[in-house]
């Protein structure tokens, strides 16, 4: 099942007295090429983001900020991630059903795609 390819990633972290520097690099720090990064901010209280599969696209999502519930499903397999520190990210293989939820105040949810936008390639249902 590809839910079970779904695991947190570390990131590099170069730490000193002016604070921490992480970085990302494709197919070496996330399993693709990367083709898109997108963000979401401002997110109210009580939202969720996300509640659909994409079959063609792998991501990585990461909290740059803040803290947030990451929800996978596929067919009757579930699992959750709570993510809080911005040196990890978790890897959504394609075909993941992904909602995000519980998302504290002042969150920043970044995420890196393996494909440019196409609304085609979310399944909502």
């Amino acid at each position: 099942m590809n839910i079970d390819k779904c695991r947190i990633l570390r990131f590099p972290k170069i730490t000193d007295e002016r604070g921490n520097l992480s970085f990302i690099e494709a197919r070496k720090h996330v399993p693709f090429d990367i083709k898109r990064v997108y963000y979401m901010n401002s997110i109210p209280h009580g939202s969720t983001r996300g509640g659909h599969a994409n079959p063609a696209t792998e991501h990585v999502i990461i909290a740059l900020s803040g803290r947030f519930t990451v929800r996978l499903r596929e067919a009757i397999a579930e699992k959750s991630f709570v993510l809080d520190n911005p040196d990890c990210g978790l890897y959504v293989s394609k075909g993941i059903w992904h909602r995000i939820e519980d998302v504290s105040q002042g969150s920043i949810v970044l995420v890196l795609a393996s494909t440019l936008y196409d609304e085609k390639d979310y399944v909502k249902n």
